[in-house]
């Protein structure tokens, strides 16, 4: 009887401490995998305009993703996502050329975001984009 007891006992001790270990490993992971909501990063990027710099480019965090601000030779301002539309690579602008490089494979893009060159099936996804008083608001 005292076996029966004992071997339930520690039964149970393993199973809740299997279970604290599912928990501990499981929470982190699917936290890490699970995209941020718009509440939480308040679907909305700001900073100042003099942080783009001529005919460059400026990365930043963007509803759980990265996004990219160009300034175009023109002066106009784009906003698009960096991740490329291939296998989601975060894409490099290249001043020098004036477009954008997929480091992963060679994939290229215009400064709007088109497919120049590569496997990318589809441009870069644009984001809304507005400047007031210096200050450029992404989302």
């Amino acid at each position: 009887m005292q076996t029966t007891s004992r071997r339930k006992f520690l039964g149970i001790c393993l199973g809740g401490l299997a279970a604290a270990g599912t928990a501990a490993t499981a929470y982190p992971l699917l936290s890490y995998l699970a995209p941020r909501s718009i509440d939480e990063t308040g679907g909305k990027v700001t900073f100042p305009e003099t942080e783009i710099p001529p005919d460059g480019a400026k990365i930043f965090d963007y509803r759980g993703t990265t996004g990219v601000v160009i300034r175009k030779q023109s002066g106009e301002l784009v906003a698009l996502s960096a991740i490329c539309t291939h296998l989601g690579c975060i894409v490099q602008w290249e001043n020098e050329k004036q477009n954008f490089l997929c480091p992963c494979h060679a994939g290229r893009f215009t400064p709007d975001g088109a497919v120049i060159s590569g496997p990318p099936p589809k441009p870069l996804a644009k984001l809304p984009i507005t400047v007031a008083n210096g200050v450029v608001t992404v989302g």
